[in-house]
């Protein structure tokens, strides 16, 4: 892509220099300039400018505070006009496909097979530039991804906190059983010598503590590799933000600079553009909508399963591999990147939904009228190994993760937890019937909530403290099961009785697009994922198969 790839931007945006001296360039200096003289069509410093003001006392400047008057720095206009890709090159072309500016390297490579390339001096009065609605944009966008990196920031400290309180949870509960045996052994040994007590309660310690090493350290150590790869993750997710919030903060500096120069404001428009859409994705605010290629159909029945599979959840790990929970058969499948069951876990209760922690563990909410749980699985060279667990005082029918967080729904409530299963807070409830709060789905962001109200077929959007934002229902989506929520924002959802899978725009308010229907072998969909690593769509139904949707 000629202007989408924006990794050399940052390092190149910082070579965009302010105005500079006139007279300090002279004599190989750099200074700042603060004035303009249009008579002179020179930059002065503020040193430089009480000597110019002493020899034209006629002449009219302007400063900073009226800097749309003065002209396109050479820096800026140099800097606009380099290619992204080809840096030793100019811009001259734009690509009508792509949306892109091009140099005459990317017409004879990237953009060889483009049809239509106009020539940017061409493009100055068909194309509309609205500056001032440019700027307001990028200040907007500036404001959203500077409260996304602050709300990171505080995920970091809720990650440590989490893992300092469950290990001060576990150290207590080691006091409090060692001091309940020792007042048994105590208890019990009335008429026993002091040696025969001594020995007892030596036991007892040595029992608990070898019971600490054995479960609670492991559980320690497991919960601080989720919290050291989690917040590896959500750091890396700051740098993206401090980083681009600098390249829009350099272009909203230089939008200001370009005066009426027609064609250097179509470059930074579309140029901006660029940046704003990659600010948006991060955001979890694209607008793009899935393209299906082609929908392929994989059969996960396995011969132990006693009855027709019921995808009712779906993840994908980082490497493509694929984990499915099979409510009917009580198992969790592990697929390969052909789709294939490689390995299966068995349930002791019902399995309703699965959902990812780090890039090799999962959680599965578990749930029948007496067991509601959240198990820990880890995928280690392509086995299944369960890990540890916590209990719910309610029902529990879906799950899904963020930065942390657990949310956990069960039927008319939505709650909050923390990794080690301490409830932080109930977000929603609706009690008015069963199945209100069925299935939950998180922005990337973590700054909206989206629900399922299976009873009245209707997707509910929430914001972070659980007011309610949008409510969004379709004739073609009755029975809704599936929910998914892509890296990029984009909101999937499938219609269970109506045998449909629909594209969903991420404010919650609008259909966006029909991905599949029953024609295309959509019958009875009951979950839906995203995989980036194979720019596919999952779709788990209940007649033993998955679909696979190809989307561009």
């Amino acid at each position: 892509m000629a202007t989408g790839s924006l990794s050399s931007v940052p390092k190149r945006l910082r070579m965009v220099e302010d105005f500079s001296c006139t007279r300090c360039l002279e004599q190989n200096l750099t200074e700042s300039a603060d004035i303009y003289c249009e008579k002179c069509l020179g930059f002065y410093c503020k040193k430089c400018v009480i000597l110019h003001s002493q020899f034209f006392t006629i002449h009219m400047t302007c400063g900073r505070e009226d800097i749309k008057k003065w002209p396109v720095s050479k820096a800026v206009e140099d800097f606009l006009r380099k290619c992204e890709v080809h840096e030793d090159e100019t811009l001259t072309k734009f690509c009508h496909f792509h949306s892109q500016l091009c140099c005459s390297s990317c017409v004879g490579t990237i953009h060889s097979k483009c049809s239509k390339m106009t020539p940017i001096s061409e493009l100055t009065n068909t194309q509309p530039t609205d500056l001032q609605g440019l700027s307001v944009e990028l200040e907007t966008v500036m404001g959203g991804i500077k409260s996304l990196q602050i709300n990171q920031e505080a995920s970091v400290q809720s990650l440590q906190r989490t893992y300092k309180e469950h290990g001060a949870v576990m150290i207590e509960q080691l006091h409090g059983n060692l001091s309940t045996n020792i007042d048994k052994c105590f208890n019990s040994s009335v008429g026993t010598s002091g040696n025969n007590l001594k020995e007892e309660m030596c036991w007892s310690v040595l029992s608990i503590l070898n019971e600490f090493d054995n479960i609670t350290v492991k559980e320690l150590n497991d919960i601080k590799e989720e919290v050291i790869s989690i917040k590896g993750s959500v750091t890396s997710s700051i740098y993206k933000c401090t980083s681009l919030h600098n390249d829009l903060s350099q272009f909203h500096e230089i939008v200001q600079k370009i005066g009426d120069n027609k064609e250097l404001c179509l470059i930074a428009s579309i140029k901006c553009k660029h940046i704003i859409q990659q600010a948006l994705t991060l955001l979890g605010k694209s607008g793009k909508v899935f393209n299906v290629q082609s929908i392929t159909k994989h059969n996960v029945r396995i011969p132990s399963d006693q009855g027709v599979c019921y995808i009712r959840g779906i993840c994908v790990l980082h490497d493509g591999q694929v984990l499915v929970v099979d409510w009917t058969n009580k198992n969790v499948k592990l697929l390969n990147q052909q789709y294939q069951v490689v390995s299966h876990w068995d349930v002791n209760a019902r399995p309703l939904d699965i959902c990812l922690i780090t890039p090799s563990e999962v959680v599965v909410a578990v749930n029948t009228s007496n067991i509601h749980e959240v198990q820990f699985i880890t995928v280690n060279q392509g086995k299944l190994v369960s890990g540890r667990k916590f209990q719910l005082q309610h029902e529990c029918t879906f799950i899904t993760h963020h930065q942390g967080d657990l949310f956990v729904t069960s039927g008319q409530e939505l709650y909050k937890y923390s990794l080690n299963g301490k409830l932080i807070c109930r977000l929603y409830q609706d009690r008015s019937a069963d199945l209100t709060v069925d299935k939950c789905a998180v922005s990337p962001t973590g700054d909206r909530l989206y629900i399922i109200n299976y009873r009245q077929h209707k997707l509910l959007t929430l914001a972070r403290d659980g007011t309610l934002l949008a409510t969004f229902t379709d004739p073609a989506l009755h029975g809704l099961t599936g929910l998914h929520v892509t890296p990029a924002g984009q909101v999937l959802v499938c219609g269970g009785l109506s045998h449909t899978v629909l594209q969903v725009g991420w404010e919650g308010e609008s259909k966006l697009a029909t991905l599949a229907t029953q024609e295309d072998g959509v019958w009875g969909p009951r979950s839906v994922c995203y995989s980036s690593t194979t720019s596919s769509i999952i779709v788990g139904q209940w007649d033993d198969n998955i679909l696979v949707f190809r989307v561009e």
